[in-house]
């Protein structure tokens, strides 16, 4: 699966949380300044090009769904940096993760939690 650009995957991001929208939900969630209505039709079709979406037509309008789930996308390249970045040592970079993020007491914590249960497994 590629790595979408920036903008592509802010995109993904939302049409992930919306799950079916037409082009004018997904401009509302733009901060200013929003992106020109053309550049969000060029995005769509890219999307649409790559088959990360699909959509329906309604009258003149088209209602934009995720083929890709979000979660298999980040999975996926997050494979890809551990094995690219970190000689494909999952403990490697979980080590680096839980070293250099700036995580809470109660984030790692929780994350104990979730390695404990893991471990019983």
């Amino acid at each position: 699966m590629i790595k979408l650009p920036q903008t592509e995957e802010q995109l993904m991001e939302y049409i992930w949380d919306l799950n079916e929208a037409f082009a004018k939900d997904l401009l509302e969630r733009y901060t200013d300044p929003k992106p020109a209505p053309t550049t969000l039709a060029t995005l769509l079709k890219r999307l649409t090009d790559k088959g990360f979406i699909t959509f329906k037509t309604y009258g003149n309008s088209r209602a934009y769904s995720p083929l890709i789930k979000k979660e298999d996308y980040f999975e996926q390249h997050l494979n890809n940096l551990v094995e690219q970045h970190f000689d494909n040592s999952a403990f490697s970079f979980a080590s680096f993760f839980t070293r250099k993020s700036k995580m809470s007491k109660e984030e790692l914590e929780s994350l104990k939690k979730i390695v404990d249960e893991q471990l019983k497994k």
